[in-house]
């Protein structure tokens, strides 16, 4: 527990959560769960737009439910790199806050809003033991149905179909190099939608939205498979930067 910090609501039950499994929450550091409810009550509930500095061209409107920082960059990072699988719930709920704005409702018709999680390729989902986006996506979805009564459903739809170098450290021009064309529509999912009789809604998630280069092959490769994209969603994006000053003429 940090020095100064107020006591935790169900304190005596984390202490011995602590004691039993050696955890504590990844937002505080308070021993027992993953996530304590106090950190919880913390996470967001109201979607922002988000953009990224520079953007790429032709980038569907993004939205998020925060920054990339503090505790979304804590549960992301535990979740996706330390397999801490008891925070896919309070993922999901970031990633239903950041998807609320544009999952069609029963007011608008019979639409069904289709969630294509961004793929990893097959080795990065070995060596983490779980594809943490689709985890939340499939968890986010059947929140949204509860939550609205709309329609939501999760396809996977994409592929990783080249292999790409860890984007870690790259710029946004590098980034875009390391991402073009890398991904691909699977035609049988593909047909399969394609084959339903209502009308869709697609969006776009991940994780995290950085330079939007990672989102705009992904939409690329949709939209050229004949599938448009109304937006990416995300569980956080991380601060907008300010763009490259032009240099000496």
């Amino acid at each position: 527990m940090r020095p100064g910090a107020a006591p935790h609501p169900g304190g005596v039950r984390d202490a011995w959560l602590d004691l039993v499994q050696g955890g504590c929450c990844v937002g505080c550091g308070h021993p027992g769960r993953s996530l304590c409810r106090t950190c919880r009550d913390a996470l967001p509930d109201v979607a922002r737009a988000v953009r990224p500095t520079p953007c790429p061209d032709g980038l569907a409107p993004c939205l998020a439910a925060g920054e990339y920082a503090d505790l979304l960059r804590a549960l992301v990072v535990a979740h996706k790199e330390r397999s801490v699988y008891a925070l896919v719930d309070p993922l999901a709920h970031c990633l239903a806050t950041a998807l609320e704005p544009v999952v069609a409702t029963g007011a608008t018709g019979p639409a069904t809003t289709v969630l294509v999680p961004v793929p990893s390729t097959p080795s990065v989902v070995r060596a983490r033991g779980h594809d943490p986006v689709l985890r939340m996506a499939r968890l986010a979805s059947r929140r949204l149905r509860r939550r609205t009564g709309a329609a939501v459903e999760v396809h996977r739809l994409l592929v990783q179909r080249l292999p790409v170098a860890d984007q870690a450290g790259l710029g946004s021009a590098e980034r875009a190099r390391n991402r073009d064309g890398s991904m691909a529509v699977r035609a049988s999912a593909r047909a399969r939608l394609a084959a339903r009789r209502t009308p869709v809604t697609v969006v776009l998630v991940d994780d995290v939205l950085t330079t939007g280069t990672t989102a705009r092959e992904a939409q690329r490769a949709l939209e050229e498979g004949g599938v448009p994209v109304r937006a990416v969603a995300v569980v956080a994006a991380t601060r907008r930067r300010r763009a490259p000053r032009p240099g000496p003429a």
